[in-house]
């Protein structure tokens, strides 16, 4: 009896991936250079991967899905042909380590993913599609690999990366036809006759898809082509002749097995509900915030990302009426949300509306410039007030604003976006819209009544009040939500004691600012000009011709083709140009023009920061950084306009740079303080190794010490280059550091440097207990803590990727010693203002960077500045290895250089 296939349901839709073939793709389509996590793991083929899964899903809403994948052993193609993609460029390192990374994503998406042994990708597809035809579904096959275009009929179709990862091509039936001049039934023999360089196939020399597709056309099919061979006439009939025996093996090789035998068939493979939770985790590891983003917006979960918005009465008040309503709604007994609009930065800012709302009753929104005096009186007394808790999302941009209005905001008891910092460290942003979905599982927006409606009606400054009175009661709510997350992750008295606190401390040194010479700046600017232009002028002259230093691929000419010099790393580009390979480069050969070009980049980054410098600096000739409390892991500050932690101290130039910053009027000299060695006082604190603390207890020179212990000499013996092993190994493994770095540090064979840290480990057995101890414990817990209980999260301590794993134990090696620092110099800022201002003093803090307090000093407050700055910053933490501070003074930043 004659079956007829079922009519496809319109929902059933299957999607096919290439994974191999797509991650491919999308490695090479974006620069890996653009692509990475903060911890240094390559993303390009996983942002790409998935991003075109994303598009894929939300332009074809497949109700069914599964990725195929290529498996390493041997496939049934090389047991017929052992040249079988033979020739092909080793997988790059930065690939194979993201592969697992698009198994984890797959995973969270709960998308089935498939290989078999002996087989390909393609092989599985082919089975797949086949199976959903007989069972009346659409396929749809996304992938790179042209050989799927011999499975297109009615009911498949293939999506082909035309561009990159963004744009597709559709191939049905007539797509193909039109493309190869062949239907896709003989798309196989097509591919015969011309070959397949990628796959090691070679085809008929001299034969284009032009002419194969003529002969199909004409004679119907290769089997046809071949009983006619004799028949085709001149050169390109002399090649197919000498060749057949190639295209008859490569139409075999070519034919995708449609039986492969799957544990799954097409109706197992329906879309899964996702886990919230698990994608969260995860794209908060690789940093895909606005990918995450996109999942949400363009596709449909399971379940929604947010099932409603937020509920807001706003009420209209009359002038005169804030001082009640702040009594009745803005109590001490509940904490209220703050909102506010508005732009800030650079030591200053402007607020254009704010409001207040606590998580139940009804909000207020007002423009701050429009109350009259009793209202603004109020407001200020109530901002003022520490007894009057508040929550504000990023709460120091707003404070700056406040501050330009001459009001104190006062009682802070959760900044939502600090508290979120504290809980996921990893993180890169935290939006508020975010994490309201994170953690409310709510929208950013104004709920709906039954019908559908906004509960209210307005104006487009009535709808931004109430966009903004939405965003107060967000963080009143979050508020509530981060606080116990925070208890359960042991943060609380982090966030209370030290970051939110820590708050104002930075905006005062914001609105500080720093004093810089103007004068010394250009003058500066005109000399690294020179010096860039005649570094230009000697590159040129040891080529003998013109040619643009700042451009990769005319640099690589000149090196690599002009001047026949050994090639580098191998890049998407090229060979690699960057200034680690230039300078082995230099090293190895000599060439002058090597040493102008590095010398050229040197000086022309040293005049790109002092040209962002001049620019910068405010009417009063101050200059106001950025401190930025949410962006390391570590809980180290960084800072941005200008980053002061990029100017570089090693170098003259870099040392000049620092001279540009000054006293300000109005005061005597400028003090730095910093700790000395502290990241190895608090590896031998928390090691507790004897003999390290013995080598701090000495007063001796510590890396002189520990050098005489590992090598087995007085110290009087212990010469600068046995020094200079010993402290990188001391801070080495402060940092991490493998026996690989080490031996990149100095120069000295991977054997080498292996054997010189055993010998190392053979005298400071506690350091290499405490650094196996901290990994594994790190691995059992999940996170790594410092001395005041910062966590770092390291999910990829039990990864089966080899190179993150190795990157997570790294980092659990160093996030404790770091994250300490961090926590202990924040200790100490927090305790000198405190100081400060209990002794009334006028001097002022104006920077820290790295381990670095920088302060403005008032006349005649020298010696009680210093007592009071090096008892408060020793007195910062109680370590077995105590905190030693190093001070010095002058005009310029670099005067005060200790």
């Amino acid at each position: 009896m004659a079956t007829t296939a079922p009519t496809p349901d319109k929902h059933d839709r299957l999607l096919l991936l290439d994974g191999h073939s797509l991650a491919y793709r999308a490695f090479f389509a974006l620069p890996v250079e653009n692509f990475s996590t903060t911890d240094g793991q390559p993303t390009n083929a996983v942002y790409g991967f998935t991003s075109m899964l994303i598009n894929v899903m939300r332009d074809e809403q497949p109700t069914h899905i599964a990725v195929a994948f290529d498996r390493s052993e041997p496939t049934f193609r090389h047991e017929q042909y052992v040249e079988y993609k033979a020739g092909r460029a080793k997988t790059p390192d930065e690939f194979r380590s993201q592969v697992s990374l698009i198994h984890e994503v797959l995973d969270a998406l709960r998308i089935p993913r498939l290989s078999v042994a002996g087989f390909e990708a393609d092989d599985i597809i082919a089975t797949l599609a086949t199976q959903a035809s007989r069972a009346g579904m659409e396929t749809l096959i996304l992938t790179g690999d042209r050989d799927a275009f011999q499975l297109v009929d009615d009911h498949v179709t293939v999506l082909y990366p035309k561009r990159g990862v963004s744009e597709l091509a559709r191939m049905d039936p007539a797509a193909v036809e039109e493309k190869y001049g062949v239907p896709p039934q003989r798309y196989r023999e097509l591919a015969a006759l011309v070959g397949e360089s990628s796959d090691n196939l070679p085809g008929v020399p001299g034969v284009g898809p032009k002419t194969a597709a003529k002969w199909l056309v004409k004679y119907g099919n290769l089997d046809e082509l071949v009983a006619h061979v004799d028949e085709i006439k001149g050169k390109a009939g002399d090649s197919l002749r000498a060749n057949l025996g190639d295209v008859l093996r490569n139409q075999q090789i070519n034919k995708l097995d449609c039986e492969v035998g799957l544990e799954l068939t097409p109706p197992q493979l329906a879309m899964g509900a996702w886990d919230r939770e698990e994608i969260h985790t995860l794209f908060d590891s690789l940093q895909f915030r606005v990918l995450r983003e996109r999942l949400y917006a363009s596709v449909s979960a399971a379940e929604p990302e947010a099932e409603e918005g937020f509920d807001v009465t706003v009420e209209q008040l009359e002038p005169g009426a804030l001082g009640a309503w702040l009594e009745a709604n803005a109590p001490a007994a509940a904490r209220t949300g703050v909102a506010v609009t508005g732009a800030w930065g650079r030591g200053t800012g402007e607020i254009t509306a704010m409001a207040l709302a606590s998580k139940r009753g009804p909000a207020v929104s007002f423009d701050p410039a429009e109350l009259i005096a009793d209202d603004e009186k109020a407001l200020a007394a109530w901002l003022a007030d520490p007894d009057r808790p508040k929550a504000v999302h990023d709460a120091k941009g707003p404070m700056l604003a406040l501050a330009a209005r001459g009001l104190t905001l006062a009682g802070v008891t959760s900044d939502t976006a600090l508290a979120a910092y504290l809980a996921l460290p990893g993180q890169r942003t935290f939006d508020l819209g975010d994490l309201a979905l994170r953690y409310l599982h709510r929208e950013l927006r104004e709920e709906q009544d039954d019908s559908g409606q906004l509960t209210l009606d307005g104006t487009g400054e009535q709808e931004a009040a109430r966009d903004l009175a939405v965003r107060a009661r967000a963080v009143a709510e979050l508020a509530d939500a981060l606080d116990a997350d925070l208890e359960r992750r042991g943060a609380t008295r982090l966030l209370h004691e030290v970051e939110l606190p820590l708050v104002r401390v930075l905006a005062d040194m914001e609105r500080a600012g720093i004093a810089v010479d103007a004068d010394h700046l250009a003058n500066l600017s005109a000399s690294l000009g020179g010096q860039v232009k005649e570094q230009e002028q000697l590159a040129h002259a040891a080529v003998g011709r013109e040619f643009n230093l700042g451009s990769p691929k005319q640099v690589q000419q000149v090196l690599f083709e002009e001047l026949n010099l050994p090639k580098t790393k191998r890049t998407k580009t090229g060979y690699t140009t960057d200034s680690e390979a230039l300078t082995g480069l230099l090293a190895k050969e000599g060439h002058p023009v090597l040493e102008h070009i590095l010398r050229w980049r040197e000086v022309a980054k040293l005049k790109s920061i002092v040209d962002s410098l001049i620019p910068m600096a405010d009417d009063a000739g101050r200059i106001h950084t950025t401190f930025n409390q949410m962006v390391a892991a570590t809980g180290r500050l960084s800072s941005t306009d200008p980053n002061l932690q990029n100017i570089p101290i090693r170098t003259a130039e870099g040392r000049q740079i620092r001279e540009a910053f000054v006293v300000g009027e109005g005061y005597a000299s400028l003090l730095t303080a910093d700790y000395s060695q502290i990241e190895l006082r608090i590896m031998a604190h928390l090691s507790g190794d004897e003999a390290l603390l013995e080598a701090f207890g000495s007063g001796a020179d510590f890396h002189t010490i520990t050098a005489s212990h590992v090598f087995g000499l007085p110290p009087e013996q212990i010469d600068s280059e046995l020094r200079a092993r010993i402290k990188a190994m001391n801070y080495g493994l402060a940092y991490g550091l493998s026996a690989y770095g080490l031996s990149q540090q100095l120069s000295i064979a991977p054997d080498e440097a292996r054997g010189l840290m055993e010998e190392y480990f053979q005298q400071f057995g506690g350091v290499r207990d405490y650094l196996q101890d901290v990994v594994a414990k790190a691995r059992q817990d999940g996170y790594t803590e410092t001395i005041l209980g910062r966590r770092r999260y390291l999910p990829d301590l039990n990864s089966d990727n080899r190179q993150r794993r190795e990157m997570a134990e790294r980092m659990a090696l160093n996030a404790p010693i770091q994250g300490s620092a961090a926590d202990i110099i924040k200790v100490a800022g927090l305790n000198v203002d405190r100081a400060l201002r209990e002794e009334g003093l006028r001097s002022r803090m104006l920077l820290q960077v790295h381990d670095e307090l920088v302060f403005e000093v008032a006349e005649g407050e020298l010696e009680t500045l210093q007592d009071l700055v090096r008892r408060e910053m020793a007195g910062a933490y109680h370590l077995r290895a105590p905190l030693e501070v190093s001070m010095g003074t002058g005009r310029t930043w670099q005067d005060a250089a200790h």
